[in-house]
């Protein structure tokens, strides 16, 4: 699992030398002891090199330290997964991983699983680890450097104690080196978060280039996948990347990004200076994971337990039962937004409630206009949905709760009116102040029993484990972007890329002009791959119910039990995938912009005969469906005809004995 290279070699030669000159002196004068103080004080190199495998050895993370430098390096399956890259940290301007001394190793291993809510129910945490400790030579300094290695990837973070009353500034500058011939997607900064990807050649790519993490790489001749992004952000600037002359991605802090012109639209110029500069952390700095997932296949990246592993689990004080906590209640969302459907008035939300009751859903998202309403208004909404299962979360501009005292009244005031959930927007930044605000609002809202939609928000970093009431973040260019033209390019691409950092408020399944070049059966497949703790609905109640895809959109569930990503799934092109749901399966396919015709054998499924419900798009119109009921078996394939934005879909439901 580990490996310390050339210290016993290296000691024994060492040994010999001194051995030598003993010769030199006469023997008499030579007693017994002096041998065994020969041994004891003869020089022992330091640890220049440690290695830790993952538990299935498919992944191998390699630190080495030359001329006093720390590197680091990667493997899967034996080949370079991240080239030899440079570690760089730095306290108060001072760059602590120059002249450095590995002063120990110790090892350690984890295995265990946890709930979770997503594309599958049980994250596995199975990890090989090191604790690393380091001396910065000129300064005296002694620090750690954390490593963990999964069998889907790796994770490693620094840990610099203090004082706790110490205030100090940390910055880091390390680099991801991504082998020659590696493709890349990734999106710069300019809507934060909300960018559109490109696929380049990592060899074309030119330095200074800024990319939103999670950034997906394809390695040459086909060895596998790997994604760079973070884990447990807190207390800390969130971390963006800058293409570098090495062929990869360097670490810049949240006071290096540049300002996204959301940002700039809603803040002031004191804002913007004052989130450019460099942030101070009080105490021990412990720094976020950096994070590269791994796999052969697309599988084994999609369903990686990696980000979440690496974040403490509830607090039960605030969460007794853990996931289970009765009031975080997974569900799909009505919403008056993109797609019409009337006015804002307290008679029609009351409609939108019923109509998502009727469609088994659990919320209705009211945007702004409900703050223009009185508190009786809200309250006899918040009544009558009840009655329909259906749960009430309200929007509100994240600028009106940075002050700590008119935050707590707000929150109070939707606990008194019985609000279920608040959707907070416009974040647009990741200083260090924007995420201990972040944290402050998880706090806060979970000892209320509130939950949580972010929106204008940083990539999710893990921490919908420590604080499930965190539903879903944003981060996505998603159905409100009215300019994006390549839908199809641009859906099959999400699945692996922004999320794999978790899931993404996307606003699904819009019959409308917004689907762009996609097809009806395609929207509602995004509706089953974009699982969600809470997943929106772009298209309103009235629009859901009356389309011809209405019985399979009721059945489609939030929250999965087991996902599988089929072939021929591929970043941008395709993506297929088999979702479980107690023993219902549902088969899901959205194309991209080129048409091909697939073949899916159905081994996935259990040995016994299913009844299927079957959406196909039309071979003369992308807003058609066609729709057919009859029976499969584990041992069919299924042919899929699939033109430009093209989807499929089929339900699985096991014949009642």
């Amino acid at each position: 699992m580990f490996k310390c290279s050339n210290v016993l070699n290296s000691t024994v030669q060492m040994f010999l030398i001194q051995l030598f000159n003993y010769l030199t002196v006469p023997m008499f004068l030579i007693q017994p002891k002096s041998i065994l103080l020969l041994l004891l004080t003869a020089s022992v190199p330091a640890v220049r090199e440690v290695s830790v495998n993952s538990p299935d050895n498919s992944i191998r993370f390699n630190l080495s330290v030359k001329n006093g430098s720390p590197l680091f390096s990667a493997t899967l399956n034996n080949s370079l997964l991240i080239t030899p890259s440079p570690l760089v940290m730095s306290v108060d301007g001072i760059k602590v991983t120059d002249g450095i001394k590995i002063a120990s190793v110790k090892r350690f291993s984890e295995n265990d699983t946890y709930p979770v809510y997503g594309l599958h129910s049980t994250a596995i945490n199975r990890c090989n680890g090191a604790r690393i400790a380091l001396t910065h030579t000129n300064s005296g300094l002694k620090y750690y450097m954390d490593i963990k290695v999964f069998d889907s990837g790796f994770g490693f973070r620094f840990v610099v104690p203090g004082k706790d009353d110490e205030e100090r500034i940390p910055d880091e500058a390390t680099e991801f080196n991504v082998p020659s011939g590696s493709q890349v997607w990734y999106h710069n900064l300019r809507m934060h978060y909300e960018g559109e990807y490109s696929r380049k050649l990592i060899d074309t790519i030119p330095a200074g280039e800024w990319a939103a993490p999670p950034v997906t790489f394809k390695l040459p001749d086909g060895r596998g996948y790997g994604s760079i992004t973070e884990a447990n952000l807190i207390g800390y600037a969130g971390m963006a990347l800058q293409t570098s002359r090495n062929k990869g991605f360097t670490i810049r802090l949240g006071h290096e990004h540049p300002v996204s012109y959301p940002y700039e639209l809603r803040y002031t110029r004191e804002d913007i200076e004052r989130v450019s500069k460099s942030a101070s952390v009080r105490g021990t700095i412990t720094t976020p994971w950096r994070v590269v997932l791994a796999g052969k296949e697309l599988n084994t990246l999609v369903n990686s337990d990696v980000i979440t592993s690496l974040c403490p689990p509830p607090d039960k004080k605030y969460f007794p039962e853990g996931l289970f906590t009765p009031w975080i209640r997974p569900g799909r969302a009505v919403w008056r937004y993109l797609d019409g459907g009337g006015d804002n008035s307290l008679r029609n939300m009351k409609e939108f409630s019923r109509l998502a009751g009727e469609m088994g859903f659990e919320y209705n998202i009211l945007e702004g206009f409900w703050s223009r309403w009185p508190d009786d208004s809200v309250k006899a909404l918040v009544d009558y949905s009840r009655n329909m299962g259906v749960g009430i979360i309200v929007w509100k501009h994240s600028k009106e709760l940075r002050d700590t005292e008119e935050r707590q009244q707000f929150l109070s005031r939707l606990v008194n009116l019985g609000i279920a959930g608040i959707k907070v927007d416009f974040f647009d930044h990741e200083a260090k102040e924007v995420i201990d605000f972040y944290e402050s609002l998880f706090r806060e809202c979970a000892a209320l029993k509130l939950v949580l939609i972010l929106h204008g928000a940083n990539k999710p970093t893990g921490l919908q484990r420590t604080w499930p009431n965190v539903m879903i973040y944003e981060a996505v260019r998603g159905m409100e972007a009215s300019r994006l033209v390549d839908r199809a390019t641009h859906e099959t691409t999400l699945p692996f890329t922004r999320m794999l950092a978790g899931p993404a408020d996307y606003s699904v399944c819009h019959f409308g002009e917004r689907r762009r070049n996609t097809t009806w059966v395609h929207q509602v497949a995004t509706a089953a791959i974009y699982a969600a703790p809470v997943i929106t609905y772009a298209a309103n109640p009235f629009n859901l119910v009356s389309n011809p895809c209405a019985e399979m959109i009721k059945s489609i569930p939030p929250v999965w039990d087991q996902t599988i990503v089929l072939a021929p799934s591929e970043i941008g092109e395709i993506a297929v995938y088999a979702q479980r749901k107690g023993s219902t399966w549902f088969l899901s396919v959205i194309n991209g912009a080129e048409p091909k015709t697939v073949k899916i054998p159905l081994s996935f499924l259990e040995n016994v005969t299913y009844n299927t419900l079957v959406l196909k798009d039309s071979q003369t119109d992308t807003a058609p469906v066609i729709i057919e009921k009859s029976k499969a078996s584990k041992n069919d394939i299924v042919s899929v005809n699939l033109g430009t934005g093209g989807g499929y879909m089929c339900r699985f439901s096991p014949q009642q004995p």
